[in-house]
């Protein structure tokens, strides 16, 4: 019996972050195993004239596989999306994405709480959130409806965070299922994709 109460009734894990979240991010990445199962859609504030370099940075760690997707590309198993820069990812009913230049929402775009929202709108109780490290509240609202529609949700510990506005704010919306250090989180992904491969 692992630490943690997970299931395989999950289809999807969304991840966001903003100031102080990439290395964080890293090690979750580093540490998944080469054939994680679920799909993995993370969310990371980026400098928006700053097309190159990020996604290469994050595939240098990652032991998984990691792009940025097209619109209406379908979401797929065993993959790590990373929302462009300059756009909104969306989540849509079919599992597919769309990408939107829309206004930005929290100072952001891409914005956390768009595609925390819209993940939780698809999946309902078949998602997984976790919100790390950030300078804003882009994210806490996100992690409310993921909450409100029996979704999983998990915040990195405030304490660990370079930067805790963002988890915080999440705390402070709504009684979140986990709060765990970068770590933890690292542990109870690898015992979710156990759970999956059993």
């Amino acid at each position: 019996m692992g630490r943690f109460n997970v299931s395989n009734q999950y289809k999807a894990i969304v991840i966001g972050g903003s100031a102080g979240s990439f290395q964080g991010i890293s090690r979750i990445l580093s540490a998944l195993p080469t054939d994680f199962e679920l799909p993995i859609i993370l969310c990371l504030h980026r400098l928006k004239h700053v097309r190159n370099g990020f996604v290469e940075a994050l595939n240098i760690k990652s032991a998984v596989l990691l792009e940025e997707p097209e619109d209406k590309e379908n979401i797929k198993k065993g993959k790590i999306y990373l929302a462009p820069s300059n756009y909104h990812l969306c989540v849509e009913l079919g599992n597919t994405f769309a990408l939107s230049t829309e206004e930005m929402v929290n100072n952001s775009r891409p914005s956390i709480d768009i595609t925390l929202e819209t993940a939780a709108y698809t999946y309902r109780n078949r998602l997984i959130g976790i919100l790390l490290s950030g300078a804003n509240k882009d994210g806490a609202w996100g992690m409310k409806k993921i909450k409100d529609r029996g979704g999983l949700t998990i915040v990195q510990e405030p304490s660990e965070c370079m930067i805790d506005t963002m988890p915080a704010a999440a705390l402070s919306l709504t009684p979140v299922d986990y709060v765990l250090t970068i770590g933890d989180i690292i542990e109870f992904l690898k015992e979710l994709d156990r759970k999956y491969k059993q």
